[in-house]
């Protein structure tokens, strides 16, 4: 192996992954070895209910290069990616997935792009390996999101990449508690470059990213990111008052003009729900805001270990 080759550090969150981790650090270990690449493999224990700790340690225990910590509870991927980021000691660090949905063999083309200049080497799934629903939800998620964040995003690119130290640290100095790693690198702004991969099907385990946990996360995310749907309450509150000042023109019209009679009892209900219920929406996204300004300011730990190996 080439003493002089950048130690590359892969990070990897765990949860329900347990089946896999044997095979991935094999694949991984004989793929940096053939292209010559030093690596330290760091596995992040997100408290996963199939008991992979166990598997972690043994793991270590035969490979001074795989390193792990172990959570005291289920935080999230995206703190676990932060966790992971914490103690990589690489030139460069590699983000991925624990499940061999993306795979080893690709990463060593993902540090050649980089060496052509850039900070940023995303994978780009051209076929991505997954259920109609999964692709279905992950397009929807991204456009809302894209739609309130006012970027642009690709549903075929997720987490999978290289990031230089310059990058990593960038995000290591990021500490709120509104978490999405994709987003906040894109935020950096650094050049970035794309390389096409093989996307795997999943070979045991299931997604832990059901509809409601992608909602609460593009939630999330819209409200660390931006405050469009402040400015948007505002416009529809606007809005609807221009709509009210009219219609309220139009009735008077109406009573001096033609002597039609004022609508009574039912008009007047009918709009007082409907401004209500904008007023509930308003007050409630105002809410939003304030709790996480609230979870921010009580300045807890994004993470806490109950366990580390390796290091």
């Amino acid at each position: 192996m080439d003493d002089l080759a950048p130690l590359i550090s892969v990070v990897i969150p765990s949860y329900s992954c347990r089946e896999c981790l044997p095979a991935l650090f094999e694949r991984l270990k004989n793929t940096m070895e053939s292209a010559r690449l030093s690596f330290e493999l760091i596995i992040v224990n997100d408290a996963s209910p199939d008991n992979s700790w166990p598997v972690i340690q043994q793991l270590s225990e035969g490979d001074s290069r795989i390193k792990g910590l172990n959570f005291s509870r289920n935080f999230g991927q995206h703190f676990a990616i932060t966790a992971g980021l914490d103690y990589a000691q690489g030139d460069w660090i590699v983000v991925m997935d624990c499940d061999l949905q993306d795979q080893p063999e690709e990463i060593p083309k993902l540090y050649q792009k980089a060496m052509e200049g850039y900070e940023v080497v995303l994978a780009r799934r051209h076929e991505r390996q997954d259920s109609p629903f999964k692709r279905l939800s992950s397009f929807c998620f991204y456009k809302v999101l894209d739609y309130f964040s006012e970027m642009e995003s690709d549903p075929s690119v997720a987490n999978f990449g290289i990031y230089s130290r310059k990058v990593i640290e960038g995000i290591r100095s990021l500490r709120e508690h509104s978490r999405f790693f994709p987003l906040m690198v894109r935020w950096l702004g650094f050049e970035v470059a794309y390389v096409d991969v093989e996307h795997a099907a999943r070979t045991a385990g299931k997604s832990s990213y059901n509809l409601k946990r992608l909602i609460r996360l593009a939630g999330d995310s819209i409200v660390a990111q931006t405050n469009k749907p402040l400015k948007l309450s505002i416009k529809a509150g606007f809005l609807i008052s221009l709509i009210a000042f009219m219609y309220g023109i139009y009735i008077l019209l109406r009573y001096f003009f033609h002597g039609v009679p004022v609508e009574g009892w039912t008009s007047v209900i009918v709009s007082v729900y409907f401004m209500s219920g904008i007023i509930l929406a308003s007050t409630g996204m105002l809410g939003v805001y304030i709790g996480k300004i609230y979870d921010e300011t009580k300045g807890r730990p994004l993470y806490i270990l109950k366990d580390r190996i390796g290091f």
